[in-house]
């Protein structure tokens, strides 16, 4: 198994540079093809505007999006034409209600998608939907890749974020291609159930499994000494100089995260390193 077709979406030309980076070091170290959708959004609400205006408003928004799609499209081309790599790029307009359409219908074609992180200053409203379109209708693992961060297509050091969940496990095996190449693999389980199925062996079933990959696999059983399990899965990924976090996608759902915060919203806003994730 591993990664032949790289996808990346671009809708901030701010974020083109460290994005695409990031997408042809991982299509590169794979030799996978790179497809590119550079899409202009128009973020416009066009039902808030007094009667008549809309059709004005709504053209004058199309060709906003329609030039900065032109310009992101234009910058990546200019940066995958000084590559080796097969790729292909186009540019695409869409609204933001109709955006997750979109990154759909070229995700689940894909085998990984490599996505800047949704949230944060100065990040668009766009980006959420593209990664959540992405994990939930394109069914395919995104890499989150934070801002000025090196590339790491190959990562020495995976956390692997373990908690018995159909998520985590649907992570691990769509991660398998990067974990074999490793040089080792931490499963990490925090605060394990005491009543659950692997109360007397916390990660020991899905360490076999990854040993019999060839996977060179260490166990670290942590208690939750901070208020949020990501809180403690960013502080031993930065003691054991993690590479890259590995982690099931939204265990709870969207909305509940979107109100009360989880895991996965917060390792996609702070996260210093790449977070692959699958749902």
């Amino acid at each position: 198994m591993t990664f032949k077709t790289i996808f990346t979406v671009l809708t901030d030309e701010a974020l083109v540079k460290d994005t695409l980076a990031h997408a042809v070091a991982t299509a590169e170290a794979h030799d996978a093809h790179l497809d590119v959708l550079c899409l202009g959004v128009d973020r416009s609400q066009s039902g808030y505007y007094y009667a008549g205006a809309s059709a004005i408003v709504l053209q004058e928004t199309i060709a906003r999006a329609q030039d900065e799609a032109e310009t992101i499209e234009a910058r990546a081309r200019k940066i995958l034409g000084d590559t080796s790599l097969r790729w292909s790029a186009e540019a695409g307009v869409s609204q933001l209600a109709d955006l997750g359409r979109h990154v759909a219908s070229h995700a689940r074609f894909s085998d990984l998608v490599v996505l800047p992180q949704p949230y944060g200053e100065g990040r668009g409203a766009e980006l959420e939907p593209v990664s959540e379109s992405a994990l939930f209708e394109g069914r395919t693992p995104v890499m989150v890749v934070p801002s000025d961060s090196p590339p790491v297509p190959r990562p020495a050091r995976i956390l692997l974020g373990w908690n018995e969940s159909r998520e985590a496990l649907g992570a691990l095996r769509a991660a398998l291609p990067l974990m074999e190449k490793a040089d080792v693999v931490h499963v990490v389980v925090v605060d394990p159930p005491s009543h659950g199925p692997e109360r007397s062996d916390p990660g020991g079933a899905v360490a076999q499994y990854l040993a019999r990959h060839g996977v060179r696999v260490e166990i670290d059983v942590l208690s939750k000494t901070l208020p949020r399990v990501s809180d403690v899965l960013m502080r031993h990924a930065g003691d054991m100089d993690a590479d890259m976090v590995v982690m099931g996608a939204y265990g709870h759902s969207r909305f509940r995260e979107a109100i009360f915060g989880g895991a996965t919203r917060y390792m996609l806003e702070h996260a210093t390193l790449p977070v692959f994730m699958a749902h």
